[in-house]
């Protein structure tokens, strides 16, 4: 049995009922492109809805992280990776939370109390010292030597600068052949964090008042990769079991062994394998220069750069036999990656097509740019150029000038390089930071919104109209639809209209909870049908609209405003997207 349905199993019997996975595209939450971990899709039940299934809850997530993303080739980063997690949304708290990630951890997985060590918060201002979490560490057999205190950069958690928020407490794992220190070290990069469980017990307003919350939450964390590198005693995470049938298959098409060339082979294995499950998503992404579609394409065009450094033929269908053997691993725990796998080999091959195309571009690019060259040197803006528009990596471009005897501006490169870097980390950081931050109340509205906004365009347009998508900020709306054509003017005209007349009829909001089954033989709409448990919340806007949904919503149209479209345009093939405000 792996570790996935060990960690299942163990709680499930502590009265924990498992959850979907939720999918790699959030469903309406403004704050992020992707689901960034675990307590992501339960926001809504972590502020205080009831969730169908109840108080504790388990399950283990598909999640996608970006802003390490150059990272990647390391031998412990992934941009896709298994989140495993259990909550209790205010039933148990520390003591419970504590004992069982303590009885997982020794008792199931059998690793050795003299290799953990363990972090909690040391206290602030507005918020004492964790003693009751450390007490009960000391009470299963953790020494006082193994236990450090930290401040709230390391083992505090809030979403944004108020809200809900804690102290949480952390679990290290020695990961080294060294022995053990007497002492715990946090500095000491040999202990790796393996668990974390945050304990949401206290609410910052935005004046820095902190006060107790009636609903105390446990929110936990464990990465699947990192403990599965523990327990298989490797320090490098891409000889585990998880990786190691998608290395042989790299080593196998490249000819090459994965020892001589792991940089590569990490990026490519990792990179195929988040364009997997970002394109089996019901979500429909496709490549494109937007969005997700954006970040699948520069993942697969990265994996073809690194494919060509190893000089696999990227003709042949290399991507293809990667691709098969990462679906075959992960199809009976995900049913997307079962139904969708023509999708995902059509999405990986044509965009190898194209980009070979913009290869090609490239290099007369290059011709052009080495016919214009002043002191024998490419300079820094044209070698960031190549890199930037033509997926030119700079090894390239130093490989191809050096056969011509000219020089490259490496350095002036490096640092236009780091500059996009850290642009683009900027952005990354404020689009996948996630949290309890993005459901204000326009957020709200705009959510109640795209539900009207589905119904008007299944009376407008057909009742084919299906949600494919949305995101929602506090200034406006994006909703994707399944549409063969672009809409007219007076079929956008008829859609705004019918929108505004729900609202100025001041429909009611209701909620209710019922068996799945049950919700889409009423006709209740949803989006992706395979996330949502057996017991489902169901939104009702007066008989216009029936949807599964997590929430949040307005109770009532009439507090929505005025609904204007902004814009309509396509999104990708077969799926066209509306901008809308509310005034």
């Amino acid at each position: 049995m792996n570790i996935k349905d060990l960690y299942i199993n163990f709680f499930v019997n502590k009265g924990h009922k498992q959850i979907p996975s939720a999918p790699v595209v959030p469903e309406n939450d403004p704050t992020v492109l992707f689901n960034t971990a675990g307590m992501q899709p339960l926001i809504p039940y972590l502020m205080g809805q009831p969730h169908p299934y109840g108080k504790r809850l388990v399950d283990y997530q598909k999640c996608i992280r970006l802003t390490d993303l150059e990272e990647v080739g390391d031998t412990t980063h992934h941009t896709f990776f298994e989140m495993l997690g259990n909550w209790s949304l205010g039933d148990y708290f520390k003591k419970e939370s504590i004992t069982w990630s303590f009885e997982f951890l020794t008792s199931v997985l059998k690793i050795p109390i003299d290799k953990l060590a363990i972090t909690v918060f040391e206290g602030d201002a507005f918020i004492p010292r964790d003693e009751e979490s450390a007490t009960i560490w000391k009470s299963l057999g953790i020494s006082d030597d193994r236990i450090a205190y930290l401040d709230a950069n390391h083992n505090f958690w809030i979403a944004g600068e108020s809200g809900p928020c804690g102290g949480d407490t952390e679990i290290f794992y020695w990961r080294s052949n060294d022995p053990v220190p007497k002492v715990f070290d946090p500095s000491d990069g040999r202990w790796v964090e393996i668990w974390n469980n945050v304990f949401m017990q206290y609410n910052k307003d935005e004046q820095g008042n902190v006060t107790e919350l009636s609903q105390k939450n446990v929110d936990t964390g464990m990465g699947l990769e990192r403990t599965v590198a523990i327990l298989e005693g490797v320090d490098d995470n891409y000889l585990t079991s998880v990786w190691q049938n998608i290395i042989h298959v790299i080593e196998k098409v490249s000819h090459l062994s994965y020892k001589d060339n792991s940089v590569s082979m990490r990026i490519i294995a990792d990179h195929i394998r988040t364009a997997v499950f970002i394109s089996a998503d019901y979500s429909g992404i496709k490549p494109s220069n937007t969005d997700q579609g954006y970040i699948l394409r520069r993942l697969i065009r990265r994996a073809i750069r690194h494919a060509k450094k190893l000089n696999i033929d990227i003709n042949s269908d290399w991507e293809k036999q990667i691709a098969n053997a990462i679906m075959d691993q992960y199809e009976d725990y995900y049913s997307e990656i079962k139904e969708n796998r023509q999708i995902v080999l059509d999405v990986l091959n044509n965009e190898k097509i194209k980009f070979n195309r913009t290869l090609e571009k490239g290099l007369k690019e290059f011709e052009k740019a080495i016919n214009n060259i002043n002191n024998n040197e490419i300079d820094a803006t044209t070698a960031f150029r190549l890199y930037d528009t033509y997926g030119f990596p700079i090894e390239l471009t130093c490989e191809l000038a050096k056969e011509k005897e000219i020089k490259v501006d490496t350095e002036g490169f490096k640092e236009k390089f780091k500059a996009h870097q850290e642009l683009s980390r900027a952005g990354s950081t404020a689009k996948f930071k996630g949290g309890l931050s993005g459901n204000g109340e326009m957020e709200t509205k705009y959510h109640t919104a795209t539900h009207l906004l589905n119904a008007a365009l299944k009376v407008v347009v057909g009742p084919d109209v299906h949600q494919k998508g949305s995101n929602i900020t506090p200034e406006r709306m994006r909703f994707d639809f399944s549409c063969d054509h672009k809409l007219s003017d007076e079929e956008k005209k008829q859609a705004e209209e019918l929108v505004n007349k729900w609202i100025k009829d001041s429909l009611p909001v209701v909620v209710t909870e019922m068996k799945k089954e049950e919700a889409i033989a009423s006709g209740a709409e949803c989006m992706f049908i395979e996330k949502y448990p057996d017991i489902v919340t169901v939104y009702s806007i007066g008989d216009v609209s029936r949807e599964l949904c997590g929430g949040p919503h307005v109770k009532n149209t009439n507090e929505l405003g005025i609904f204007k479209i902004k814009k309509e345009e396509a999104s990708s093939a077969g799926v066209r997207r509306i901008k809308a405000i509310l005034e």
